[in-house]
């Protein structure tokens, strides 16, 4: 790469940066100039991501490396854009254009900043995904945290206060140790870059691995904090469904930054030359299939849809947890393509439950539970009536056909991308050394076949409860009023998984692809401390 195209990887951070920065002096009044700059600024960011992913893809060394100010790697500060980073910052944009169209219809006036806020958690998300040492990693995160806890908090409400306050509260804790656990392993190798510990970790003795691996004990507890793994994201299923829609929409890619970051160090630090080769990968394995029952147990114990949005999330996050512990390169490629699936339909399902929850009465689902057990008394006059089928308006027709798609979507039944995600984790997962190859398979690769289809099972039943209740049963409720610019970022979103679903085999090439080199850490290694990947002044 040359030219302009040696700035591409700086840019996924510095436009928000520039964009948020400008939305802060003006009037808060003016939101129309904050709107048209902030959609601006994010179609470009999608414009920048979309060329890094199309040059990692099609270049020889996949990795593109942006040293600032040209310093030597090791010692200032660098940015890696390679397969993995370039996708995560695509869907991290594209999230974050959905939950701001989204809120152009009334929710951006519900506080101060928003623009700003939202630019700069795109910022925070985009760094920690570009990012190739460890301490710049700590600063992300702080922005996309700090950013975050306005966006928790915007709006009213006690309920919302509450949760934002129990977050942050957690997270300020969590990148306590985080600075503990970098300092450790700081103290050890002496360097924070990515590719330089990588490459000094084999060489650590003996006497000093302990500590090493203690510190990466420490990280990985964060990290997992940030996952939402149980018993660590306690806090995430009342978080994110006490923030707003959009708010709770982008929220939707924090717990996937937790995945990426384990994925990264964890294949970096402790893959097959590290010394320490599946260092808590066990660990990680349990961990999931635990949070797997744990999201499952919740999304049926639930009658709000914004908590069943948030008890998917665990689902979603415990089913990557456990593929990343397996450290198997054809079930992290199949890991991956769920990662985005799931990422867009958790975002296109919490905007979609405003509208479905427009001019619902307070209280209806506990009514509902009641109904269900005692009878609503009206048996009688039900049977009487001569009403045969219940007429539905376009609008309700056009949400219920999201819902269903949302519901296939997170469920992972065919014929969408959410069944090819799983169906390609559970095809690499029972057969660990191919096709054919006759290897035993391993326990935790039955146990994560069970908790994958009763999961499934488990958010499939309770979809179908919440979708009788909100679209069909609900005869006597007026049509909610849906505007476009409300309806057309989640129609995106679907669109997106249908377009995955469709495009199976190319998503599926490059999900493999990007496996492929994650678990081969040569190149990104020798591209990130090599002078010739260093960005002209």
């Amino acid at each position: 790469m040359s030219g302009l195209a040696n700035h591409l990887a700086v840019l996924p951070i510095a436009i928000p940066l520039i964009a948020g920065a400008l939305m802060i002096p003006p009037d808060e009044q003016r939101r129309s100039y904050r709107a048209t700059l902030g959609i601006i600024s994010i179609l470009l960011t999608i414009a920048v991501a979309i060329a890094l992913l199309r040059a990692a893809d099609t270049s020889s060394t996949a990795v593109s490396v942006y040293r600032l100010g040209s310093w030597p790697a090791v010692l200032g500060i660098v940015l890696v854009a390679d397969r993995l980073s370039a996708m995560l910052v695509l869907l991290s944009s594209i999230l974050a254009l959905a939950a701001l169209v989204f809120s152009l219809s009334r929710w951006h006036k519900m506080g101060a900043h928003f623009h700003a806020l939202l630019q700069f958690q795109l910022m925070g998300l985009n760094g920690a995904f570009l990012t190739g040492d460890l301490f710049n990693l700590f600063v992300f995160f702080e922005v996309m945290l700090a950013a975050s806890y306005g966006l928790a908090l915007h709006g009213t409400g006690v309920a919302r206060v509450k949760a934002g306050l129990h977050y942050i509260a957690i997270n300020l804790a969590a990148s306590l140790l985080f600075l503990i656990g970098v300092s450790m392993i700081y103290g050890v190798t002496g360097t924070l870059n990515m590719a330089d510990l990588a490459a000094k970790i084999p060489a650590v003795p003996a006497d000093s691995r302990i500590l090493l691996e203690l510190g990466g004990a420490i990280l990985g507890i964060v990290f997992l904090v940030k996952a939402g793994m149980w018993p660590l994201g306690f806090w995430l299923a009342p978080t994110y469904a006490a923030a707003s829609p959009p708010a709770a929409a982008i929220f939707s890619m924090m717990s996937k930054v937790g995945v990426y970051a384990i994925l990264r160090v964890s294949l970096l630090f402790f893959g097959a030359e590290s010394g320490s080769e599946g260092f808590g990968g066990t660990w990680l394995v349990v961990g999931g299939l635990m949070t797997i029952a744990f999201g499952a147990v919740s999304v049926l114990a639930t009658q709000d849809l914004p908590r069943l949005a948030g008890a998917s999330v665990l689902v979603s996050s415990g089913t990557l947890l456990a593929t990343v512990g397996s450290q198997q390169i054809a079930v992290t490629g199949g890991a991956l393509y769920y990662l985005a699936t799931s990422a867009l339909a958790i975002g296109a399902f919490f905007l979609l439950i405003e509208l479905l929850e427009r001019g619902r009465e307070l209280g209806a689902d506990v009514l509902a539970v009641t109904m269900e057990a005692f009878g609503d008394g009206e048996e009688e006059e039900a049977e009487e009536s001569e009403e045969v089928g219940v007429a539905i308006p376009a609008t309700m027709a056009i949400l219920g056909a999201s819902f269903l798609c949302c519901a296939l979507l997170l469920a992972g039944l065919p014929p969408l991308s959410g069944f090819i995600a799983k169906f390609a984790i559970l095809t690499a997962v029972l057969n660990p050394g191919g096709m054919g190859s006759g290897t035993p398979v391993p326990v935790t690769a039955w146990l994560l076949l069970a908790a994958l289809v009763l999961s499934g099972l488990a958010v499939i039943l309770a979809m179908l409860r919440a979708g009788i209740r909100h679209i069909w049963a609900a005869s006597d409720r007026k049509p909610p009023r849906v505007r476009v610019i409300e309806m057309a970022p989640i129609l995106m979103l679907l669109l997106l998984c249908i377009g995955m679903t469709v495009e199976a085999g190319p998503v599926m090439r490059y999900m493999q692809a990007t496996a492929a080199s994650l678990h081969d850490t040569g190149p990104y290694v020798h591209s990130v401390l090599s002078e010739a990947g260093r960005a002209r002044p």
